[in-house]
């Protein structure tokens, strides 16, 4: 295991502080150690930046060493008008922040990572510093809309392939009744042998296009299986197919007989 991915408001504002105290010798030897900032405790979120600036001062003090890649944790949440030109200039001062402290030796590279990426499609071309790195929902849960945007977003923003990064596989619901219905594996071209769960988590690389895809790692035992689910390839194709069944659903739809 070589990455690490954290947030500042991860274990209510504490995840920082807890891996520096119960892992500093470790931290050190990680290639890339990621983390997040924009949620401010009782649930708010900023784009401020001198408040995401305070939030990393704070991130480096407390992990002990600087992050790889400083993420702007879910913008949408301040974005609830992104045609209107002063959201894009919010956003664009917060990426200009985190691009600053990237500049000032606070971490080696800044990103976004978002739930729904459709507002940050909405905006439009940006009118200050783009995002480098770009980490969204990936894997068969994620609605056709939010794979569609992470793609269009990916590309405008001109993200480079092993830049994408994918979360969640499971939409935190590793449990789910739905793994025992579909059998993941038939996306694989040599998926026998995996798990369900691990033949998702193999999926999920492909939908959408990314080179990483962060999971939990509370059981070691599926860490282990989603590892070695690695070895599979998915199939391209079936991807594709399943995508444009998604896509011909919602066409199918029925339209509602009035706006309730």
């Amino acid at each position: 295991m070589t990455s690490l991915d954290t947030a500042h408001s991860y274990g209510d504002f504490t995840s920082h502080a807890t891996l520096a105290a119960r892992a500093s010798d470790l931290l050190p030897r990680f290639t890339t150690l990621s983390t997040k900032v924009g949620f401010l405790p009782r649930g708010r979120h900023t784009l401020d930046p001198a408040a995401l600036r305070k939030t990393i001062e704070e991130s480096v003090r407390d992990l002990g060493r600087e992050p790889t890649v400083i993420l702007l944790h879910n913008p949408e949440q301040s974005l609830r008008k992104p045609e209107e030109e002063r959201t894009r200039l919010n956003f664009a001062a917060a990426c200009a922040a985190l691009q600053d402290a990237a500049s000032d030796g606070l971490c080696s590279t800044w990103g976004a990572t978002s739930w729904d990426p459709r507002p940050l499609v909405e905006l439009g071309d940006l009118i200050g510093p783009v995002p480098p790195v770009l980490m969204v929902p990936a894997g068969l849960l994620v609605p056709i809309a939010v794979l569609d945007a992470s793609d269009l977003l990916m590309d405008r923003w001109a993200v480079a392939p092993e830049r994408r990064w994918g979360m969640s596989p499971f939409r935190r619901r590793p449990d789910d009744s739905v793994w025992d219905q579909v059998d993941p594996g038939q996306f694989l071209r040599d998926g026998d042998g995996h798990t369900r769960l691990a033949s998702a988590f193999r999926v999920a690389f492909g939908l959408p296009d990314v080179a990483a895809v962060a999971v939990g790692t509370d059981d070691p035992e599926h860490v282990r299986d989603l590892v070695a689910a690695l070895k599979a390839t998915p199939d391209p194709d079936r991807l594709a197919d399943y995508r444009d069944a998604l896509r011909a659903r919602i066409r199918s739809w029925p339209l509602p007989d009035s706006e309730d």
